[in-house]
């Protein structure tokens, strides 16, 4: 999450900016903006909630309760 905001943060100057050159510059930042905001979107919840259905599927195909307690054997 750190380096997404310090890159995010770099690269706002660049939309802002209305000097020479400023056209084409802004039409690098703006798909790399959104590029580091999909993936991190892509990598802090989809991943994770993708695993947890398969997961999940797995558990549930094996006759195991999803929600067995730690330290104890499942019923």
């Amino acid at each position: 999450m750190m380096t997404v905001t310090t890159i995010i943060a770099g690269l706002l100057p660049i939309l802002s900016s209305h000097g020479t050159g400023s056209e084409l510059m802004q039409r690098i930042a703006v798909p790399m903006i959104g590029g580091m905001v999909s993936s991190t979107v892509l990598t802090l919840i989809v991943i994770p909630a993708v695993y947890g259905l398969i997961k999940g599927w797995r558990l549930t195909e094996a006759g195991q309760p999803l929600s067995a307690p730690i330290g104890r054997a499942a019923e």
